[in-house]
This record gives C-alpha cells, structure tokens and sequence, in this order.
C-alpha cells in the first residue's frame, strides 16, 4: 500500500491498465491566448510564454486538472503529467529554468488529486499518476554540429542532474511512477535512470518507473540508431515496471515493433 492506495504491481497482476492520451492536443482545443500561459504569476514575464505547456499547472490549473479528468472518467487507469518539457534545458527558451521545480510538483499535485477523487468513487480500481520525463531537446549521443562530431550540447552529468531535480519534484507532488517517454538517445535515458536510482538511496523507498522509446521509421531504430533489440538491452539493468513505444508513427505500424519489444 503507499498512500493507502494498493501498489500498482498488485493491480498490473489481476488486471491490464489503461494509459491515458496525448496532453498537447487536448491543451489545443482550449485555443489558450498569450495572457493564459502568463496567469497573474508571470503577467510581466520578459519573454513570450504561448506554447509553453508546462507553465499552465502553475497559470490555468483548471484546464490541466480539467484534461486529467476527461481522461478517467474516459476509464484511464494511469494518468500522466503535464511536465514533458518541464526540466531546465527545455524551458531555458522561455528563461523559466528557475520555475522547474515548482512547475513539476504543481503538475504531480494536481494529477495526484484527480486521481484521488477517481479512485473515491471506486476504491476497488485505483488510479495512479505517472510523472511524465521527456527526452529534452538535447542529445548525449551525438554532435549538433556535422563540422565537429565530437562535440556534445549537453554532457551525462548535466543530465542527471536536471533529471534529478525533475523527478524529485514529481514526487514531491505525489506521482505514483515515473516516466521517461519519447526516448531517442538511450544515453539521456541512462543518465534518467542513474538520477531516479539517485533518488532511491536519498528516499529509502521504491519508485516505479516506465520507459517509452520512439523509432524515426520504418527501419525500426531510435534517432541514435539502435534497434528495437539493442534499446531493450540497454535499458534492461534497470528495474523497469515496463517498457514500450510512443510517438513516431501510428499504432498499426508500430505493431510489429512492439511485438519485437515483447517477445
């Protein structure tokens, strides 16, 4: 039990639990102006904020909450955050870096009391908040520049440590699991898994935690070239909940590869 609520592993045992849906496209529908993103908090801010997703848990909560809610009452037993860009290395282009942490336990709260009041009116299916990590715009693998290959934008330790401050902030605000999805560099995921495995020390508690890779093509491979295969095998030294595939393409192409992943 954690929070009074039965461990996840318990329910994946008797029965298959549903993920929720895309944040981005939902947040679209609301056509939100300049001065939502802004909210009374950042209504001076010096740089535009339209288009920065995460900052609305902090500005318009109701419409993030409001998203969560559409989704279980939709039967999604796991809910995600609204923090896919919410790490200091994507939300350097707004100058909002020293808003991450709170940015990332507001989001973690308000899935966490939606979930909760789900959960209430039917005890015996709990829901469950997953504290969503993307990838950042960034890249350990490989060079940005083609004149100088061995240059690296962002380094191993510069991930972890922005990957610490996120999670940690994640679960402060009472995420059930932690997700890194959109995985395309494995070694921006590794340095994900060695922060949470961080966090696990510092805690003295476990953390449940789910990997979605994403592959360009057709070909089957991440940006930074491996196979299905070799994606498993690398992340294969952490203690996963579970690991499968998001974004790139459509479910009925994607089929085979997932098939790959599970066999």
């Amino acid at each position: 039990m954690q929070n009074g609520k039965r461990d996840i592993r318990q329910e994946l045992a008797q029965r298959v639990l549903v993920l929720d849906g895309a944040m981005g496209t939902m947040i679209q529908k609301h056509r939100l102006s300049e001065e939502d993103f802004r909210g009374e908090i950042f209504r001076n801010w010096h740089r535009p904020l339209r288009g920065n997703n995460d900052i609305l848990n902090l500005t318009r909560p109701d419409i993030i909450r409001s998203i969560h809610w559409a989704y279980l009452e939709a039967g999604a037993d796991i809910i995600e955050t609204n923090t896919f860009n919410a790490n200091r290395i994507s939300q350097a282009d707004y100058g909002m870096e020293e808003q991450v942490y709170a940015i990332n336990r507001a989001a973690a709260a308000i899935a966490s009391e939606a979930a909760r009041e789900m959960t209430s009116r039917n005890p015996s299916r709990p829901r469950f908040v997953a504290g969503a990590i993307g990838p950042t715009n960034k890249t350990a693998s490989l060079s940005p520049d083609v004149n100088d290959p061995g240059f690296r934008a962002v380094t191993f330790d510069d991930l972890r440590e922005i990957y610490h401050e996120q999670a940690k902030a994640l679960l402060e605000g009472g995420a059930d699991i932690l997700l890194l999805e959109t995985v395309f560099d494995t070694l921006n995921a590794k340095a994900a898994v060695f922060a949470i495995q961080q966090i696990r020390e510092e805690l003295g508690r476990e953390i449940h935690l789910m990997v979605s890779g994403t592959i360009v093509d057709k070909s089957g491979r991440t940006l930074s070239g491996q196979t299905i295969e070799a994606f498993l095998y690398s992340m294969s030294h952490a203690d996963l909940l579970s690991i499968g595939l998001n974004c790139s393409m459509g479910a009925r192409d994607m089929r085979p590869f997932l098939e790959e992943l599970s066999a």
